[in-house]
């Protein structure tokens, strides 16, 4: 995974919310196809509610290995309609919004977001490296509770 842009902005000092929900805006788009190999986009926003956080990131993918398994990551999961290969850029992206939430002091990003138990069992024999496929719009809100920081 290569991660070409990463910001996060601290949009609010109070952290004593109760609950805090992450909202989701993600796009996938493929950039390169080739025998045993796709290159795709990815843009992921995460926003908070109450209005406290927002991470964007950006980068792209390389997926490799046999086709019929590369297109099994590229479908979406019934159980999130969510594409199997958004959760694993999402699992790489978590680390950093992860550290840029503990370096503004706020509330970071449940690392379950986006996922599944049939997660595990896709895409086995793919490799994936950071790079974007179709464009797609996620909806999702976790709850998470609030670390008072003083």
């Amino acid at each position: 995974m290569e991660i070409t842009s990463l910001v996060g902005v601290r949009l609010d000092v109070k952290t004593n919310a109760e609950a805090v929900n992450f909202d989701v805006k993600a796009k996938l788009e493929e950039r390169e196809r080739k025998s045993q190999m796709v290159v795709v986009g990815f843009s992921l926003s995460l926003s908070t509610k109450p209005s406290i956080v927002k991470f964007e990131i950006e980068g792209t993918t390389t997926l490799t290995g046999k086709d019929a398994e590369i297109n099994e990551i590229l479908e979406v999961d019934p159980e999130t309609k969510v594409p199997y290969i958004f959760q694993k850029i999402y699992q790489n992206a978590f680390t950093a919004m992860y550290l840029l939430s503990t370096i503004l002091g706020a509330p970071p990003p449940p690392s379950d977001l986006l996922f599944s138990k049939k997660q595990e069992a896709s895409g086995e024999g793919v490799s994936v490296k950071m790079g974007e496929v179709g464009t797609v719009d996620v909806k999702a809100a976790k709850e998470e509770t609030s670390v008072s920081r003083t």
